[in-house]
């Protein structure tokens, strides 16, 4: 049977998520890309659409109730480090209610809100693929 992203590539999912042209990432524990900030997500589960796990493990890791979403981008991380391979469809929301806080301690330990011009290092792909999209969604709503 296998691993997911280990035995063969998985599938994962992202929720960019931002407040007053801020976005939230949170430090990873674990691999891949320990130590790296992140976009919150994770894997998306037999039968449940992309959309709703992204929402789920933004609600899980978060503690926020997720409102609407919107489609990003589609982000391939082939990480020679970790031994990894996983293909994430990342959203993105600026619908959503209550204060972030570390629920799960074990995977993310610590967060914060970042100014796009301003953000963490290391940052992990498939959030460096996330801001690249949403810059250039920006530029072309402001074009």
């Amino acid at each position: 049977m296998g691993l997911p992203g280990i035995d063969f590539p998985g599938l994962g999912c992202g929720l960019v998520i931002l407040r007053d042209g801020k976005i939230l990432l949170y430090r990873r524990v674990n691999a891949p890309e320990a130590g790296h900030w992140n976009i919150v997500g994770g894997k998306v589960d037999h039968m449940e659409p992309s959309q709703a796990a992204a929402c789920r493990e933004a609600e899980e890791e978060t503690g926020l109730k997720i409102g609407s979403t919107e489609f990003l981008c589609l982000s391939e991380q082939v990480i020679d480090a970790d031994r990894q391979h996983w293909i994430s469809m990342i959203y993105v929301t600026r619908d959503f209610s209550g204060e972030p806080q570390l629920t799960e301690p074990e995977k993310l330990s610590e967060f914060g809100w970042f100014d796009l011009d301003a953000l963490p290092e290391p940052l992990s792909r498939f959030s460096a693929d996330a801001v690249e999209a949403l810059c250039k969604q920006e530029q072309s709503v402001a074009a």
